[in-house]
């Protein structure tokens, strides 16, 4: 399979009609300027010049804003310029981020036209009331008529969804997956919201109306999510905000985050939780007291077996008094693994009593 390369050109706040309560996109997208034609093609230029993608597919995003609601000019002059990419054989196809009350039928033709591939909608929650206290300024209906036209017109459809918004539970962030996954999309994003400067959920945070969820407990409801649309074969493309001079440690100089669940590995946080749940799923299944066991993985996959900082290895010692021994092997497709017991208590146990003799 070919490797999928992404050029991302962040056209932040263009298009939105309303301030949505957790929203900064210049903070977010790290971007202080709105985009012009010339910018994009410096962007375009300096990533193809950077890229080795003999064997890869390279992909041209248009994120952060509310793409299909800007100024159609502007669409068209954007869209236009990277499009004169993909005449060239440069690259294969245009990617767009937007609003669902942003998308009908014009819209997706001129979509059409310029060779966009992948259209992701920004949904945040199927529950209308938190979409509402979020200053959305939309309804989850408005998802449902734009998802279903999205891939009537033959567009690979992407979700985004929100972790944390005020009034959101647990239950409403698994019911949003589970409306999701009725929509068919191919892939998804996961985001645990961030309190972030310049907004009105920062003003709430400071008034102590909205409390930030605590990371422990953003990971294990991410952990459910990524269950959810892994076991229906949903792409998980994103979990967290990716980590950038604005969007890290809100202890930091230039941070723009005053709270909330940040990390900066927090995907990796997320998968290993899952991976150690599955190793302690299997061993507990297992009629007999374990002291090592030996799971192969995919290379890929080794990283957060191991865990981030090798907490999994540490909590396996710590908890069940097991150690974990990891193996890789090519041939194991990413996400699965194999899992052996190589040393029970018993054999512990023997082994201590032929060193005494």
């Amino acid at each position: 399979m070919k490797k999928q390369y992404i050029i991302p050109i962040f056209v932040p706040h263009l298009g939105c009609p309303n301030d949505c309560i957790f929203c900064n996109q210049k903070a977010i997208s790290g971007q202080k300027n709105n985009m012009t034609k010339d910018k994009a093609k410096k962007i375009i230029d300096n990533y193809l010049e950077n890229l080795n993608a003999i064997d890869g597919k390279i992909e041209i995003a248009f994120f952060g804003g509310s793409f299909t609601a800007i100024d159609e000019e502007k669409q068209e002059e954007l869209l236009q310029t990277a499009y004169e990419y993909i005449e060239k054989g440069n690259i294969e196809s245009i990617r767009i981020s937007t609003r669902p009350d942003a998308i009908n039928k014009q819209i997706l033709k001129r979509l059409k036209k310029y060779k966009v591939k992948t259209i992701e909608l920004g949904v945040q929650s199927a529950n209308d009331y938190i979409l509402q206290r979020a200053n959305r300024g939309h309804n989850f209906n408005d998802v449902k008529k734009a998802s279903k036209l999205i891939r009537r017109y033959g567009f690979k459809l992407g979700h985004q969804m929100m972790v944390g918004l005020p009034e959101s539970t647990k239950i409403d962030e698994l019911n949003t997956a589970k409306e999701l996954i009725k929509l068919k999309p191919k892939m998804v994003r996961i985001y645990p919201v961030l309190v972030v400067k310049n907004t009105k959920l920062e003003e709430e945070y400071k008034k102590g109306v909205y409390e930030p969820l605590p990371l422990v407990q953003a990971v294990e409801i991410c952990k459910d999510l990524v269950r959810m649309f892994v076991d229906k074969k949903i792409d998980v493309i994103r979990v967290g905000l990716q980590n950038t001079d604005e969007i890290t440690e809100p202890n930091e100089e230039n941070s723009q985050v005053v709270a909330g669940p940040y990390h900066p590995a927090f995907r990796q946080l997320v998968e290993s939780g899952l991976w150690y749940d599955s190793i302690v799923g299997k061993i507990k299944k297992l009629n007999v007291k374990v002291k090592e066991v030996e799971v192969t993985v995919n290379p890929i996959d080794s990283n957060s077996v191991i865990g981030h900082k090798k907490e999994n290895v540490k909590k396996l010692k710590e908890l069940y008094d097991v150690d974990l021994v990891l193996k890789q092997d090519e041939n194991i497709k990413q996400g699965k693994s194999k899992i052996e017991i190589t040393k029970t208590y018993n054999d512990f146990l023997e082994e201590k009593e032929t060193v005494k003799r």
